[in-house]
């Protein structure tokens, strides 16, 4: 009765590997969406620092654009795009991704609004 139940087992040896296996890409795909979304968190982090920093340097009469990009590590420098409409100061910032498509669809945007010392309004 033992031959039975050994040749059985024998025959679902290779079943685990097959799925793990099969498990690897759908494993590797939440990595990845999960990188992606900590990378669009910190680069939402990075534009709110960043605009922080330009509406700072606008209420002090200087220009924003310097201190935003200051504000910013060196790769996401040339990911912004700085709007500036009277008191309104608008950062979008694209975060890093593997597929250009996707960056430009998780684009993050932070505003500030300043008025500045002496404005009257």
């Amino acid at each position: 009765m033992a031959e039975p139940a050994a040749g059985w087992l024998g025959a679902e040896r290779g079943q685990a590997s097959i799925e793990l296996l099969a498990a690897v890409p759908l494993v590797v795909v939440v990595a990845v969406l999960c990188l992606q979304l900590l990378a669009t968190g910190y680069a939402l982090t990075l534009a709110d620092g960043a605009v922080e920093a330009g509406a700072i340097a606008l209420a002090s009469d200087l220009p924003a654009e310097p201190a935003v990009e200051a504000a910013l590590p060196g790769w996401a420098r040339d990911r912004i795009e700085l709007e500036r409409t009277g008191g309104r100061l608008v950062v979008r910032l694209r975060p890093p991704s593997p597929l250009a498509a996707v960056g430009r669809a998780l684009e993050v945007s932070s505003t500030a609004w300043v008025r500045r010392p002496g404005d009257g309004s």
